[in-house]
C-alpha cells in the first residue's frame, strides 16, 4: 500500500475534523430539543416533590430505590450478578436508541439515562456549599488576569473567540454561537491567541494579541535559527578539522 503523502494525512485530518464538527452540531441540537422539551412538559421535578418521592419524569423509575450502592462485579454474589446483568440489559432496552451515558444517586441501584432523565434538583445544603463556593473565589478583576483568547474556527469557516482560563491546554467546547450564521456551529479547529485582558482589565482587541502572538514566534523561530547556524558553524569548523587530521597523515 503507497505511503500517504503530507498534503493526503492533513486533507483527511481535515476532512475527521469536519466530520467531528457535524456530530457535534447534531449531538448539540437533539439535547437543545430534549432541553426545550423538559421546559414544555414539565418533566424536571421540584425539590419538594423529589423529597416526596415522586418517580422520574423521564422514564418512570423511582429516582432512588434505597437498596444501596452496588458492589464491584467481583464482589457481588451469584445472584446478585444475575440482578445486575437484567437491570443492565432492560436499561439497554429501554434506552438503545439514546446515545447517552447513565446517572444514578448515591444510596441507590436505579439507573437512569442522561438523555431521558432530567438529573435530580439541587438541595438547600447543594445550595448553600455552591454560594460559599463562588464567594470565595477571587474577584472578576483578579480572575480576568489568568484568562486566555483562543481562536475557534467553526464548521462554516467563521473565526471567532472563546475566552478560559490559562490553565487549559486545549478548548473541549465542541460547539458555539456563530455571530456570523447566527446559528450553533460546531468547532473544527482552535488556536491559543493570548492574554484576554489588558492589564488595566479591558478586553484585549484581536488584532493587538495576533500581533503580539506573530511577535513571539517570530522571536522563537530567529532563535532557533540561530541556534541551528551556531550548530552548523561548529560542524563545519569539527570537519575543518578533520579534513586537515586527515591531509598531514598522507
Amino acid at each position: 500500500m503507497a505511503k500517504l503523502t503530507e498534503e493526503q494525512k492533513r486533507q483527511r485530518a481535515a476532512k475527521r475534523a469536519l466530520r467531528s464538527a457535524l456530530d457535534a452540531e447534531a449531538d448539540d441540537r437533539r439535547r437543545r430539543e430534549q432541553d426545550d422539551r423538559w421546559k414544555r412538559e414539565g418533566t424536571r421535578l421540584s425539590w419538594a416533590e423529589y423529597v416526596a418521592g415522586e418517580p422520574c419524569r423521564g422514564c418512570g423509575e423511582p429516582m432512588q430505590d434505597g437498596l444501596g450502592d452496588w458492589y464491584p462485579l467481583m464482589n457481588l454474589s451469584e445472584s446478585e450478578k444475575r440482578e445486575y446483568e437484567e437491570a443492565d440489559r432492560r436499561f439497554r432496552e429501554r434506552h438503545a436508541d439514546c446515545r447517552g451515558g447513565r446517572w444514578s444517586i448515591s444510596g441507590s441501584r436505579v439507573t437512569h439515562c442522561c438523555f431521558c432523565c432530567p438529573p435530580p434538583p439541587m438541595g438547600p445544603k447543594q445550595m448553600e456549599k455552591l454560594a460559599n463556593l463562588f464567594a470565595s473565589w477571587p474577584s472578576r478583576e483578579e480572575r480576568k488576569k489568568d484568562l486566555d483568547t483562543w481562536d475557534l474556527t467553526l464548521r462554516c469557516d467563521h473565526v471567532v473567540p472563546h475566552i478560559q482560563h490559562r490553565e487549559h491546554s486545549y478548548v473541549s467546547t465542541r460547539v458555539v454561537d456563530c455571530p456570523e450564521c447566527g446559528e450553533r456551529r460546531g468547532v473544527v479547529s482552535s488556536e491559543r491567541v493570548g492574554p484576554a485582558y489588558r492589564d488595566d482589565g479591558t478586553i484585549r482587541e484581536r488584532a493587538a494579541a495576533d500581533r503580539e502572538r506573530l511577535a513571539r514566534e517570530l522571536a522563537a523561530a530567529e532563535a532557533k535559527l540561530t541556534r541551528q547556524q551556531k550548530n552548523a558553524a561548529a560542524t563545519q569548523r569539527r570537519i575543518a578539522e578533520l579534513q586537515g587530521e586527515l591531509g598531514s597523515e598522507c
